[in-house]
């Protein structure tokens, strides 16, 4: 390599960023746009759902029981005497569930003879929040015969207490390990899309042909074409961080060494991919649909960012194998929740560099067949 020829062309590259406006608005804007959308947008938290309660007896007990619900922050009630004004309402899918609390019920709690039951209807169409609704419907009606019990000067059997820890996420707030892995998905994009549309665009123009037929060896070019934009990436990188812990109050628990090394590890290949997918494509359309089809749509369904891996099925696990999102998504989480495990992140940046050093071979391979 040429120390004074690759200088020469890293400052040309350089100047032709400053000029585009167009990149800073892929490195920049386009993070910022995705992260708030990310962010504010997908949640997998249930607050407040929809639910009926049909009120049958009109005791006070079971009025008790009603207002337990009523005033639960989990639920948001809609309150009737019957059932079959509630029935519509949950085949339109305006509630949830339904609670039934039937007729006689204040007279059974506490007999001996007759147990007092509740009936909780929920809408299996979304498993999710049938669940929740079942789960804490129980809960508020657990918590409620508690306090009912105390009252009335009963000693409650409780032969095992559970005492819940949830680690580094006490509150099971979604959005703590949503937005790292944020940030993942967003690299994917940017990184792939900086080298692919760029250069994509001086196929089209014919100036990268020009630069090819000089005396410029291949690792120069790569080299001066990649670092600028690695460079943009890390900034980028720094943006997110900034927006995930002082917009979205997610905690950093980690070191900027690791999460660094994380993402310097990532954007080899993902800047590798985008100048692979320039050289084949040597169009700014087709690139950034190659860049969406073959960057984000992988990372998003396929790299544990929503979806558990080990919930798929098996020909699909190992697809994920191939996704370099695949390692960095949880390595991310980790660096943010619960702290720097260098193992992990050792592996992580090894399997990337991996991906990087193929991805820019076959990059070279098919930059030199096209010219010839």
């Amino acid at each position: 390599m040429n120390g004074r020829r690759f200088l020469a062309l890293l400052l040309k590259e350089s100047r032709q960023i400053l000029r585009d406006p167009s990149t800073f608005l892929i490195a920049f804007v386009l993070p910022l746009v995705l992260l708030f959308l990310f962010g504010t947008a997908v949640s997998l938290d249930i607050r407040k759902v929809k639910v009926g309660v049909a009120l049958q007896d009109n005791s006070q007990i079971a009025e008790s029981l009603a207002m337990a619900y009523v005033n639960s922050r989990w639920f948001d009630v809609t309150l009737a005497r019957d059932f079959q004004s509630l029935e519509g309402e949950l085949v339109a899918g305006r509630v949830r569930g339904i609670i039934v609390i039937p007729q006689e019920f204040g007279a059974h709690v506490g007999s001996d003879d007759t147990a007092a039951e509740i009936q909780i209807i929920t809408d299996g169409s979304q498993p999710n929040a049938a669940a929740f609704v079942a789960n804490y419907a129980e809960g508020v009606e657990g918590q409620w015969a508690r306090g009912m019990a105390q009252d009335r000067g009963v000693d409650v059997d409780a032969p095992i207490t559970l005492e819940p820890r949830f680690w580094f996420n006490p509150e099971l707030t979604s959005r703590v390990f949503l937005i790292p892995g944020s940030i993942a998905i967003v690299m994917a994009m940017i990184g792939t899309l900086l080298t692919a549309l760029v250069v994509a665009r001086e196929w089209e123009r014919g100036t990268m042909e020009a630069m090819l037929a000089t005396p410029v060896a291949m690792v120069e070019f790569l080299a001066s074409k990649v670092i600028p934009y690695f460079v943009l990436g890390l900034g980028s990188v720094a943006l997110c961080t900034a927006l995930a812990i002082f917009v979205f109050d997610v905690p950093f628990r980690g070191s900027v060494v690791g999460l660094l090394v994380l993402c310097a590890s990532f954007l080899v290949p993902a800047l590798g991919q985008g100048l692979l997918i320039s050289a084949v494509t040597k169009n700014q359309f087709v690139a950034s649909q190659v860049a969406l089809l073959t960057a984000f749509m992988p990372s998003m369904v396929l790299s544990g960012f929503i979806f558990e891996i080990k919930s798929m099925p098996l020909v699909i696990q190992a697809i994920t194998y191939v996704v370099p999102a695949r390692y960095l998504v949880p390595s991310l989480q980790t660096v943010f929740t619960v702290g720097d495990i260098w193992p992990m992140f050792l592996h992580a940046s090894a399997v990337l560099l991996g991906f990087g050093l193929v991805f820019f071979a076959l990059a070279v391979r098919v930059t030199h067949r096209r010219v010839a």
